[in-house]
């Protein structure tokens, strides 16, 4: 395998090429795709509904409809935050020449999508005819300033003149204005100068050799705050915000994914106590978990439930003495060796079959070695190997008469296990979003450091458009993503419902973070598949955003029924 090829002219073009009265016209051109949307979800809910009411069975049945409707929700509201993101700037002064040309070629593409096709993924394309939508419904479509971003938003002049200024900006910055204040934007630099410094120059290297984070990069990071970063003051924690979250899990995981996802464990299992544990719990596990004293792990899967979280089959039997013994199977357990305790969902009600009847326990346990990775009694594990994110390996684990003290029923209360669970659903897609912009920008800072470095056929690789352009796409759905990501933890520290939102930045961000790894291996040619080359990791590391947290076809179906009520 060699390096790509390709005939084309140099990248460099005389003058920037930006649609006049830019802002004007995209405002202008949200209201169409929004008539659409409306539209669409009439359309979609006659498809699943039954004697005027909308029919689960219906929607799985009309899976490709339901879910088509969930992309174009998410297209939609990623162009309106991308408006928001642009007016802000606009206001501010900060609307440049790189911002404009990322908004309007996002306008442009998206827009494009919406009237022939909405990429899923690299299979699967949505045509608006999944919908139910005909030709005559999609004719706000051709309103005048659709028409002109669909045709001259998204150019190759356009995506060259983004490369050209993404290449004078210092490295080490995210190409555009994030649109956010001062001190998150402090926070950023303070984790992207720790990721640079410890992180990626020995990430490739535990991947490769499949070795847990040291940890002594787990101390460094409790110093810094990550594992009580939202946890209250009053209980040990920073007090901080989610978007301050989103900022530290991106840059660490811009870094290396797992470890932007040590914090994720924590923030998990923080966020059950703080939701649905007693004022003791409280007292007694947040302090120990902002300081990193214990590390926590999320125990929920089941080898033959998967995201069907209400057959669980675990069991919880209470002994004579009012305890809990735990038998049963659970599996792709992230950091389950070294842990302290688990957040274990189990049933404690045999008659019920559904999520009724399940409970959460702080399960504890003693750390493992190497040599014995679970040493407590009555529970067993076995690693799985996987392809990426692999610095805190995943396990199967398998309980036997395991020992729960009654006191660690989360809540006091038997039954309200799937409930306290869905409590944390909103921070933990939040977060999966803002790794997944992470991973993405990895992906980004790589190859483009690469296509820079690499000559072929007397010119760096940058210098041809088909490669010039695929970066351009990259740091222009980066922008996307992130700005979707940062839109749902701004509605999550004000408190407001964002499970819609949160589940759309999710779904957005993890394919954005394929396609970012995916386009930056064929940058490289040949050398991405060799392991030696830090982009193949990036790209194995990528494809589980898609599954875990709930895989791309469940969080469509979980916005589907959101959006038909």
């Amino acid at each position: 395998m060699n390096d790509m090829a390709h005939d084309g002219q140099d990248m460099t073009i005389a003058a920037p090429v930006i649609l006049p009265d830019l802002l004007a016209l995209t405002r202008g051109a949200l209201a169409p795709a929004e008539a659409v949307l409306a539209l669409a979800r009439d359309r979609v809910r006659d498809m699943v509904s039954e004697g005027g009411r909308v029919s689960n069975t219906l929607i799985e049945a009309e899976q490709t409809a339901a879910h088509g409707l969930a992309w174009l929700a998410t297209y939609v509201e990623s162009l309106r935050q991308m408006q928001a993101w642009a007016e802000k700037l606009q206001a501010q002064g900060k609307f440049g020449e790189i911002e404009q040309i990322i908004h309007q070629i996002a306008f442009g593409e998206y827009l494009s999508q919406i009237r022939g096709g909405i990429q899923m993924n690299q299979a699967e394309i949505l045509r608006p005819q999944d919908m139910g939508l005909r030709a005559d419904d999609l004719g706000g479509l051709s309103s005048p300033e659709v028409v002109l971003l669909m045709q001259g938003g998204n150019t190759q002049a356009a995506r060259l003149r983004l490369v050209a200024l993404m290449q004078e900006q210092k490295a080490n910055v995210i190409f555009g204005a994030s649109g956010l204040d001062d001190e998150l934007e402090m926070i950023r630099e303070q984790f992207r100068r720790y990721a640079l410094e410890k992180v990626e120059p020995f990430a490739h290297d535990w991947h490769l050799k499949d070795e847990l984070i040291p940890i002594e990069v787990i101390e460094e990071l409790a110093e810094m705050g990550v594992f009580g970063l939202t946890i209250p003051e009053e209980f040990g924690g920073l007090g901080l915000s989610k978007a301050s979250m989103c900022v530290v899990s991106e840059e660490l995981s811009r870094g290396y994914i797992g470890v932007g996802s040590l914090g994720t464990r924590s923030e998990i299992a923080a966020e059950l106590i703080i939701a649905g544990g007693t004022e003791a719990q409280k007292a007694h596990w947040l302090p120990k978990i902002a300081s990193a004293e214990i590390l926590p792990t999320a125990v929920f899967t089941e080898p033959n439930t998967g995201s069907d979280l209400g057959a669980l089959r675990t069991r919880a039997v209470k002994d004579a003495t009012g305890d809990y013994r735990i038998t049963g199977n659970k599996t792709w357990i992230t950091h389950a060796a070294r842990t302290h305790v688990m957040t274990l969902l189990a049933r404690t009600d045999p008659a019920t079959t559904d999520y009724r009847g399940l409970s959460m326990f702080l399960a504890e346990k003693t750390p493992g070695t190497d040599a014995d990775p679970f040493p407590t009694p009555g529970m067993t594990g076995g690693e799985i190997e996987v392809l990426g994110y692999r610095g805190m390996k995943e396990y199967e684990l398998a309980f036997d008469n395991f020992h729960v003290k009654a006191e660690n029923l989360l809540g006091g209360e038997e039954g309200r296990g799937f409930k306290q669970l869905m409590e944390t659903f909103e921070s933990a897609r939040i977060q999966t979003a803002a790794r997944a912009v992470g991973v993405a920008q990895s992906a980004l800072d790589i190859a483009m450091q690469y296509a820079e470095d690499r000559k072929q056929f007397g010119k760096p690789l940058i210098a041809f458009p088909r490669v010039a352009s695929k970066l351009a796409m990259m740091a222009v759905e980066l922008t996307v993503a992130r700005q979707l990501t940062y839109f749902s933890a701004f509605e999550k520290d004000e408190g407001r419902r964002c499970d819609l939102e949160a589940g759309m930045a999710k779904l957005l961000g993890a394919r954005v973070a394929w396609a970012a790894a995916d386009n930056g291996l064929q940058i490289h040619g040949g050398n991405g598949f060799a392991l030696e080359y830090r982009i193949s990791r990036v790209l194995c590391d990528a494809r589980i955003l898609n599954i875990f947290e709930g895989a791309a076809e469940i969080q469509a179906q979980v916005i589907a029924r959101r959006l038909l009520g």
